[in-house]
């Protein structure tokens, strides 16, 4: 069961602006991984069902965490409603998919938890918001279209909150043309949680960097206004 309200996901979604996601199938790793996003004032993480029972270390890093009010953890690259349900029953407080897949939607709404699927194109987005979706996951970001597709989304619909994941990069030029251009949230992997910066135990590298991005978001949120 979910340890969090759906709005209260989504408004902190909204509010943070980060949303760090990654896979790895040690839980010791998993846990100083995420600890280091907390850390680094991130709140919304997302655990990737990218490797055979990725599930159990999920299942993991819910108990670890359960007594940690910062986490709302949780699921990526949730492609179907079983997958959905199976992570949902875990704890997984939002479900994220590289797909928009109806029975998945279904599901997560009748469990109120939110749903962030992946969209590609404005029939995409707009399917996403009649099924209920709050926020679209745009991905791949860059092969999308960019920053560039976004602002050109909102003209006509500019209602819809979108998170642009693949294609945002830990640098402030990135990360102030994909807000300036609408951006409500961004998604960011391997870019922000470096290989390197795991096989080598640095986790204060990433802890430092998404210090250094929630800034960058700051500032091209205080220059968009």
């Amino acid at each position: 069961m979910a340890k969090f309200q759906r709005l209260t996901v989504l408004s902190t979604m909204m509010e943070v602006g980060l949303i760090p996601l990654f896979y790895h199938d040690d839980i010791e790793t998993s846990i100083k991984i995420t600890q280091a996003c907390l850390d680094g004032g991130a709140r919304c993480i997302e655990f990737t069902n990218r490797g055979d029972q990725a599930h159990r270390v999920f299942e993991q890093l819910i108990q670890h965490f359960k007594n940690d009010s910062r986490l709302i953890l949780g699921a990526g690259t949730i492609l179907d409603a079983k997958s959905a349900a199976l992570f949902i029953q875990l704890g997984a407080n939002f479900i994220v998919a590289p797909n928009l897949d109806e029975d998945a939607a279904y599901t997560c709404n009748r469990r109120k938890i939110a749903y962030l699927p992946g969209c590609g194109s404005v029939n995409e987005i707009s399917q996403a918001e009649r099924l209920g979706v709050e926020i679209c996951k745009i991905f791949p970001g860059a092969q999308v279209g960019g920053p560039g597709f976004i602002k050109s989304v909102l003209g006509p619909m500019p209602w819809s909150c979108m998170m642009p994941t693949g294609g945002v990069s830990p640098k402030e030029e990135s990360i102030r043309e994909w807000f300036q251009a609408g951006a409500v949230c961004v998604g960011m992997g391997s870019n922000l949680i470096t290989k390197e910066a795991v096989a080598h135990g640095d986790f204060q590298d990433i802890t430092a960097k998404v210090r250094q991005v929630l800034e960058w978001i700051k500032e091209a949120r205080s220059s968009k206004a």
